[in-house]
């Protein structure tokens, strides 16, 4: 069995003295992992770095071993996530929830393009976190726990004051339609829908949105595990910021 792609390193850790096994995501072949001979090596250690964009070759006697790869560089991504402390807590938090949430050799095309743009836009801080919030709203979506924020889930039509989301459904809710019950949902930002310039403040508002349903809802059907802790670090980090 053999296959070639290009994809994004998620992870890599010593195997053997002088080999690596590395878990990739690719377009066509999702989370994957292999071998890759020398990986630990003076020549390829600099290479194999999470983020890095590469040139990938997998091969196998049979489809379920894990295979060895030959990778080579097509991008690296280093530079900006060592440069920046929010850049590298970012690049950290994506990498480990792709890592945690996705099942193995199961292709998400979407995400996967979703996941490139988000990490090209690393070193761009007036762009990446709203981008990063947005990858979030993304994969929810791709695993099936996608927010509906196209309409009232009260007054069952769209409306041009949706304010909150329903902490059981994800469904978006107008102000009128919370009445009373406003106390009880979650803020939900103007940015999510489009709105205004996205300061921090709204963008924090809209990563409290997201952790929720990734917590509750994702986590939870994945055996109620506890989310990566570099996810909060990221999201520590960035309330943190100038």
């Amino acid at each position: 069995m053999e296959w070639r792609d290009h994809g994004i390193l998620l992870s890599c850790r010593t195997h053997g003295e002088t080999s690596a096994i590395i878990e990739v995501f690719t377009p066509t072949r999702g989370r994957h992992a292999g071998i890759v001979r020398g990986g630990a090596s003076r020549r390829l250690a600099p290479v194999l770095q999470p983020g890095a964009q590469l040139d990938l070759a997998w091969q196998a006697r049979l489809e379920d071993h894990l295979g060895t790869f030959k990778a080579e560089l097509l991008r690296s991504r280093a530079a900006y996530s060592l440069s920046d402390r929010l850049s590298l807590a970012g690049l950290n938090a994506v990498t480990s929830l792709l890592l945690f949430a996705l099942p193995e050799r199961e292709a998400h095309a979407k995400l996967y393009h979703h996941t490139e743009n988000l990490l090209d836009l690393l070193g761009q801080p007036d762009v990446w976190p709203l981008a990063y919030l947005n990858w979030e709203l993304a994969l929810l979506d791709e695993l099936g726990f996608g927010l509906d924020l196209t309409a009232c889930a009260v007054e069952g039509r769209a409306a041009n004051d949706l304010s909150f989301v329903s902490p059981r459904t994800g469904r978006a809710v107008s102000r009128a339609g919370a009445g009373g019950w406003a106390d009880r949902l979650l803020p939900l930002p103007p940015c999510l829908l489009g709105h205004g310039p996205a300061p921090d403040s709204e963008i924090a508002q809209g990563l409290a949105l997201t952790g929720h349903f990734l917590r509750h809802r994702l986590a939870h059907e994945l055996g109620h595990k506890p989310l990566p802790d570099a996810r909060q670090r990221f999201v520590a980090r960035f309330l943190m910021r100038d």
